[in-house]
């Protein structure tokens, strides 16, 4: 959801910004996104079923200039990661600055409005941001 909160977006603001999502785990990878999640997002006209599943790699702490994470647990597990490279911690953040974003996955429909609520107006912010960077 939140990759495709951000590419939305960024995309209103007619912004430049390359979005991709990685999760800390393997155990989607090559899925689509909850199908709960999809049709949240569908509700709001934004389709997000083409996106893939994958697990966050070193690489990707070099390749990208922000890394964005929905919970301590991922902020830790992105860290550990990281190693002792200072110029890639210093490019993890938390997505909703202070607080975890809730996992919906073990609950109902409900849960998926919630964080689809919370990660639009995180995505909204945070492309503001960009805009008045740029």
């Amino acid at each position: 959801m939140a990759e495709g909160l951000l590419r939305h977006h960024i995309q209103k603001k007619d912004l430049r910004i390359e979005v991709d999502s990685a999760g800390t785990n393997g155990y989607h990878n090559g899925e689509a996104p909850d199908h709960r999640a999809q049709a949240e997002m569908r509700r709001h006209g934004i389709e997000i079923a083409a996106q893939e599943s994958r697990q966050i790699k070193r690489d990707d702490l070099d390749g990208f200039d922000l890394i964005l994470v929905m919970d301590s647990n991922n902020f830790q597990d992105v860290m550990e990661l990281a190693g002792d490279r200072a110029d890639w911690k210093n490019k993890v953040q938390m997505i909703l600055q202070e607080n975890d974003v809730p996992d919906p996955y073990f609950g109902n429909a409900t849960g998926f409005t919630k964080v689809f609520q919370l990660l639009d107006e995180a995505a909204d912010s945070w492309s503001e941001q960009w805009r008045k960077s740029q």
